[in-house]
């Protein structure tokens, strides 16, 4: 499933769910990276 997180004030990643964290943050991956921020 493609989630959408945003990291900082401005910048927004699309990627593959990968885990929901403890503190409501999400990650997501994206190629070989998986960056974690808050969804939208």
């Amino acid at each position: 499933m493609i989630r959408t997180i945003t990291i900082g004030a401005f910048i927004s990643v699309q990627g593959d769910y990968v885990q929901a964290l403890p503190n409501g943050m999400i990650a997501v991956k994206v190629g070989q990276t998986i960056y974690e921020g808050r969804p939208v």
